[in-house]
């Protein structure tokens, strides 16, 4: 999902921790010459897609864009919403793919978000010969990988890669908020927010919504129950 970038981009500050280049620069080293970072967003939700993002920055890193890179959760809205177009502009490529609310009910979260990413893999115009992935193995991807915990704050590929699938996914959620109004999806993202389940049990659940989750599936389990 590419977006217009500024004419002139500014490097955003981001803050929080800075993630480094330490394991892309040692796949460099080992020979590896594209090298992607790999996160999703939305497995927590109960409506709503799940996202993934996939990025091959350049190197070396030190290009003044970059400079605010972080965990997509440690910047505000409009930091993310201003890196977002630049890096899928000055990236060597950046890509998002998208497992629907539907097919989450149909195959679970797990697998369901496997399938973004494995998405955001194809969608790019290079194969990456390394992935970074933030704690999330692909057994069904055969590329070298290495799962990092908490990569999205200390892994600048993967932190970008956060960026650029968060902004997606709650362009996402400001359209079905237009869609399905009434269900505050342009605030709460899909998240189960007091307001939000409050809307759900007014109005019952929208075609949007993750069935399998709670607290869809707590009425259907009263009901089974002897």
């Amino acid at each position: 999902m590419k977006s217009t970038p500024p004419a002139h981009p500014e490097p955003v500050e981001g803050s929080g921790p800075v993630p480094h280049f330490k394991e892309e620069a040692a796949l460099l080293a080992a020979g590896y010459s594209l090298v992607a970072g790999l996160d999703e967003v939305g497995r927590g939700p109960i409506a709503g897609p799940v996202v993934a993002g996939a990025v091959i920055l350049p190197h070396p890193p030190r290009r003044p864009w970059m400079r605010g890179i972080r965990d997509s959760k440690a910047l505000t809205r409009l930091q993310r919403e201003e890196l977002a177009p630049v890096i899928e502009s000055k990236a060597l490529a950046a890509r998002v793919g998208v497992s629907t609310s539907e097919e989450i009910d149909r195959v679970g979260i797990v697998a369901a978000t496997r399938r973004a990413m494995e998405r955001a893999l194809d969608a790019l115009p290079v194969t990456p010969q390394h992935l970074l992935i933030d704690a999330f193995p692909l057994p069904g991807v055969d590329l070298p990988q290495t799962a990092i915990i908490k990569g999205d704050a200390t892994c600048l590929s993967i932190a970008a890669a956060s960026i650029v699938a968060k902004v997606a996914r709650d362009r996402m959620m400001d359209e079905a908020d237009e869609r399905y109004p009434g269900y505050g999806f342009s605030t709460n993202k899909g998240y189960a927010t007091p307001e939000h389940l409050g809307a759900v049990g007014e109005r019952g659940p929208c075609p949007i919504h993750r069935r399998t989750f709670s607290p869809f599936i707590q009425p259907r389990l009263m009901e089974d129950a002897p």
